[in-house]
């Protein structure tokens, strides 16, 4: 069966206000109708008779999903718990590590500002120490990048946090390189893979990483509030969720499935998400937002005579273009540039980076160029009436 035509022809498959240009799906991604419907429908079966639901139905349920999940990523069911998001599995790797005084854990410059504060957090509370590794950019390469990393590993380096894909920079990082590259200096490796699911192929096994974490509710649109924890058989023990319940000290999915209560609609609506990105293209749909984010980027270059962040192997289905903005620049400035580009019905974020504002954008199933020539109309139209 030949995939949709994308674009505007699929758009009314979410429920996406048509009177806003929404080219952001990389913050909080965006669920379609029919995924909306599979979750609605679980939730439903559990209100029905809540005790039963929970005790009979849910246990099998849940790790039908997790096993669907994991072969979608060329891993196995009984090494993927459940969780609301990329940060909270984060949380849970870091909070689980012993650290000790003097110890290092290091992240990169361009690591999500959340997970950097919980590796904040933790090496403050053991007398520990964040460190970083420069990512170059823009236009940066896969060596420069390697490079980067293995000159701020050091013999204090106890856990390495690395970003699949980079938020602020949109950068897909060569992370099988990188894995290896600190698995040869001892060192084990957190991926925080919050944008990788959907926007790129995940193989986890073929990523080699000690614990991978990861969102559904991002590029594989499924329910706000699904994403996942994966980790390594050897590196399960001693791992422990955020809220530590009934399961505590039982093992893995013993203590990762049942945290408390909580609405696992979102959980059970995964294999409808993976069904979703099948039926638009799966491999070709990612490949095709790629193309189209790649020309956009470029389009809105020459627009507004700039640059972008990164191409080629480092550039995925978000991009980011340097706004020609002059003075000093700080992120309050970006903020109320993003105000006005809400004002304007227009979702796109900025990020302050490398002394320049750069705006990111993504590219999705339901986008298609004309919403960048849009972008770019309503960008210059937004600097153009800026007072500073």
């Amino acid at each position: 069966m030949q995939p949709p035509l994308l674009g505007a022809p699929v758009r009314h498959e979410w429920t996406l206000d048509p009177d806003f240009l929404t080219v952001n799906h990389g913050s909080f991604g965006a669920t379609p109708r029919a995924v909306l419907a599979v979750q609605e429908d679980w939730r439903r079966r559990m209100q029905a008779q809540p005790t039963r639901f929970t005790q009979v139905v849910l246990p099998d349920a849940l790790r039908a999903a997790a096993e669907r999940l994991a072969r979608f990523m060329g891993a196995e069911g009984k090494d993927l718990g459940f969780l609301e998001n990329a940060t909270v599995g984060c949380n849970a790797v870091l909070r689980s590590h012993r650290l000790q005084p003097g110890d290092e854990v290091l992240v990169l410059t361009h690591g999500y500002g959340a997970v950097r504060n919980t590796v904040r957090y933790v090496t403050e509370l053991a007398g520990a120490r964040m460190t970083e590794a420069a990512v170059p950019f823009p236009n940066p390469d896969a060596d420069g990048v390697i490079a980067g990393l293995l000159a701020a590993i050091t013999p204090r380096t106890r856990l390495v946090v690395l970003d699949h894909i980079t938020s602020p920079s949109a950068l897909v990082l060569p992370i099988e390189r990188m894995v290896a590259a600190c698995h040869e200096r001892g060192v084990p490796v957190l991926v925080d893979g919050a944008h990788g699911p959907g926007q790129v192929g995940v193989d986890l096994p073929a990523i080699g990483a000690d614990w991978y974490v990861g969102n559904c509710h991002k590029w594989l649109c499924a329910p706000t509030g699904s994403a996942f924890i994966w980790a390594a058989p050897d590196r399960q023990e001693g791992l422990h969720p955020v809220t530590i319940s009934h399961g505590y000290d039982k093992g893995f999915l013993e203590e990762f499935d049942w945290t408390g209560t909580r609405d696992f609609s979102a959980f059970l609506a995964v294999p409808a998400a993976i069904d979703f990105h099948a039926r638009l293209g799966g491999e070709a749909l990612r490949a095709r937002n790629v193309a189209l984010a790649d020309e956009a980027t470029a389009l809105l270059a020459r627009r507004l005579n700039t640059e972008i962040g990164a191409s080629g192997s480092l550039a995925g289905a978000m991009g980011v273009v340097r706004l020609p903005v002059a003075g000093d620049i700080t992120a309050e400035r970006a903020r109320i540039l993003r105000g006005r580009l809400l004002e304007a019905k227009t979702d796109a974020p900025l990020h302050v980076m490398a002394g320049s504002i750069w705006l990111r954008l993504s590219a999705h199933a339901y986008n298609e160029p004309a919403d960048y020539e849009r972008l770019a109309e309503v960008v210059a139209h937004v600097l153009r009436d800026a007072e500073w």
